[in-house]
């Protein structure tokens, strides 16, 4: 067992997680000199305030770690305030026999205190309803709940490009911004300057009105005055200069007028033609959309490089408020040329495994987290989609399936007949029940599925699949094939 200790990159500090998610608990480091970092989760006094325990936590891991602070060292009473910032000095020991902790840390200098208002610090030492956390969005990293979930998101993007390079496919960038309605939905979100730029001329005209008619005649009147004294400058054969003087304030006069017929045009309002919005003075020249899909750049680059993927932000303007639709979230979309069905098929089932065994090997901590507080079957679920061949049915079957279910006396909320699109409840039922475990479904009907699905020979059926996980449904849908 090395008794050395992982300091964080492009810093004296050392992460918590490195001390404590050691096999030995960190017990391994006792005597060792430690420069940690973290926001205190609880703290209490002892012994007559003669010294204080702290959970300090940094966000490497779940976990805490405990320090001991004496009161010689500083002001207990905003040390242990839940949600004060400490960076502080100290020595690694083993804790009394009997104790939680396998190390603890007892401080010998306190580097730095970011100080809290008891009084206002929202986030309380007890767990707190995650609904309660859209009103602190700026704190709500700091829960054991948000912050499990930003730890597992992060290790499961990463090991989703590691997944696609080690497959051998291209990474793309596909713009977030597009003029194009990728699966034709017409859901999107529209991206304009013409509002803003409509409310700014809006407040302009108000503040400086435009010219009026008569404004700009008194102008014209002045161009043809000043356009008489150059005539009469020149008559006169005055000097160069003189006469130059003159131009100059006659062209003046016109650069006003245009300046001032250019403005009198001005109307509030978004700008129109022939009845319509002008998008021609939009700041892309026409309609512009935040993407739904990169699939469309993509395509272009399967049929040069072969294997190829994009991994971003996708919108939806779907109007609903149901936890199967988000208005924003990031998607994984691989294309594939020279490829069949059960290319597919495998790709998908060996990328969702490789993503469930990532998560036990590398977010142990967090999903125990998970299990304990929120799902206790979630480990054991992501055990068995790892380890377990998915079972392989086609459309037809998972029907036929859901069919003699019924005629058994099973009740679904939504009607069970070849053609339907399978609802969440028949998905739930495919994995929980019929096979406990995940299913692929291909093969499906061709009115349910995108007009880009390859038709089958049946002529009734395209090589389409999705991948249905237990409690979910449906997680990953086909990918784009090219022969």
């Amino acid at each position: 067992m090395t008794t050395s200790i992982e300091r964080v990159q492009y810093s004296d500090r050392v992460p918590i997680r490195s001390i404590i998610l050691r096999p030995d608990g960190g017990s391994g480091l006792a005597g060792q000199q430690a420069r940690v970092g973290g926001w205190v989760k609880t703290g209490r006094k002892a012994d007559k305030d003669a010294f204080a325990f702290l959970e300090l936590n940094d966000g490497s891991c779940a976990s805490n770690l405990q320090i001991i602070v004496e009161a010689d060292r500083g002001d207990l009473g905003q040390l242990v305030l839940t949600g004060t910032c400490l960076q502080v000095d100290g020595v690694l020991k083993l804790p009394p026999d009997g104790k939680k902790q396998k190390v603890e840390l007892q401080v010998q200098k306190v580097i730095h205190v970011g100080v809290v208002d008891a009084s206002k610090y929202p986030l309380p030492k007890t767990r707190l309803p995650l609904e309660l956390l859209r009103d602190y969005v700026h704190l709500r990293a700091r829960t054991n709940a948000m912050g499990a979930v930003a730890r597992i998101r992060d290790e499961l993007s990463y090991a989703t490009k590691r997944f696609f390079h080690e497959s051998g496919f291209r990474y793309v960038n596909t713009p977030n911004i597009t003029t194009s309605d990728c699966e034709g939905a017409g859901e999107m979100f529209q991206v304009t300057t013409l509002i803003s730029e409509a409310e700014k001329l809006e407040k302009n005209l108000i503040k400086n009105p435009p010219p009026s008619e008569v404004d700009v005649e008194s102008a014209k009147l002045i161009i043809k005055q000043r356009g008489n004294d150059v005539a009469q400058l020149k008559s006169a054969k005055a000097s160069k200069q003189e006469i130059g003087a003159a131009v100059a304030e006659l062209q003046k006069s016109k650069e006003n007028v245009l300046k001032m017929e250019e403005r009198s045009k001005l109307q509030p309002g978004i700008p129109q033609k022939d009845g319509k919005i002008d998008y021609s003075q939009d700041f892309f020249a026409r309609q512009a959309f935040l993407t739904v899909s990169g699939q469309l750049q993509l395509e272009s680059y399967a049929c040069a490089l072969s294997t190829v993927y994009t991994f971003g932000p996708t919108f939806r303007a779907e109007k609903s408020h149901t936890s199967r639709h988000l208005a924003e979230f990031w998607m994984v979309e691989p294309e594939m040329a020279f490829a069949e069905l059960e290319h597919d098929m495998d790709c998908a089932e060996d990328y969702v495994k490789f993503m469930c065994q990532w998560l036990l090997d590398h977010c142990m901590e967090d999903m125990e987290f998970f299990a304990d507080k929120i799902d206790k079957s979630c480990i054991d679920r992501i055990t068995m989609s790892a380890k377990t061949p998915f079972a392989r049915i086609t459309y037809t079957e998972a029907v036929e399936l859901l069919t003699e279910a019924v005629k058994n006396g099973k009740k679904f909320e939504n009607h069970v007949e070849w053609g339907i699109d399978l609802a969440s409840e028949h998905e739930r039922y495919l994995t929980e029940v019929k096979f406990q475990k995940p299913v692929i479904v291909y093969n499906y009907p061709k009115e349910i599925k995108a007009f880009y699905m390859r038709l089958n020979d049946d002529s009734k059926t395209v090589a389409a699949m999705d991948v249905l996980v237990p409690k979910v449904g449906i997680i990953l849908g086909t990918l784009n094939l090219y022969n």
